[in-house]
């Protein structure tokens, strides 16, 4: 955040709301799993969100997470630390191209200065939740650490149905549009007939 000045006015006001929506207990979790995953070379943050932030704002631990979910097919080549800005900022968005590629979706995935800048933590918690739940989900063997750490996606129940069963299902009416079983005409009076009127006195 120190790269950005002061915001005022509204601007203030969103950041506010903005840095409410970020969770000291996830961060709590993902730095466990972000550990447990790449090994205790990572290091460990500072606690609060401002070590969060300075953890992985160059991108190194970031690479190093999404190439050990990808086994030996590696997305980012090397994760080298570096003191310059366009450097760790390109190492970020390798890191966020390859999390496209992995199965995040892109409405899930943070903006370079989300964490280089401090503007929007919370979405950079969203994006490595997005990360765990798609690793977990795909059992693949790469992931590590706790299965309950995250929630699996639901996935895609595929049906294949025979042209015969296609036919078949054309017939039917559905439930929806009410049914015609049991109807009948019984005890109905031809349209524009009148009424019949029976006197049973004498």
């Amino acid at each position: 955040m120190a790269n950005a000045g002061r915001a005022y006015g509204l601007s203030r006001e969103i950041q506010s709301k903005i840095e409410k929506k970020y969770d000291p207990e996830l961060e709590e979790k993902l730095t466990e799993w972000i550990i447990a995953q790449c090994g205790p070379t990572v290091g460990q943050p500072e606690p609060g969100k401002t070590g969060f932030q300075n953890w992985l704002k160059d991108g190194c631990v970031l690479g190093q997470l999404i190439n050990s979910l990808c086994g030996a097919n590696k997305p980012i080549k090397s994760t080298k630390v570096s003191t310059m800005v366009f450097k760790q900022m390109e190492q970020i968005s390798l890191f966020l191209n390859a999390a496209e590629k992995y199965g995040v979706t892109k409405t899930d995935i943070f903006q370079t200065v989300d964490l280089y800048e401090g503007k929007d933590l919370a979405a950079v918690q969203r994006t490595l939740m997005a990360l765990g739940s798609l690793a977990v989900t795909k059992n693949d063997g790469y992931y590590q650490g706790d299965a309950n750490w995250f929630h699996k996606k639901s996935q895609e129940n595929k049906r294949d149905f025979s042209e015969e069963q296609l036919n078949e299902g054309k017939s039917v009416i559905g439930l929806q549009m009410g049914t015609n079983r049991g109807a009948s005409q019984a005890g109905m009076t031809g349209y524009g007939l009148p009424r019949q009127i029976i006197n049973n006195n004498p």
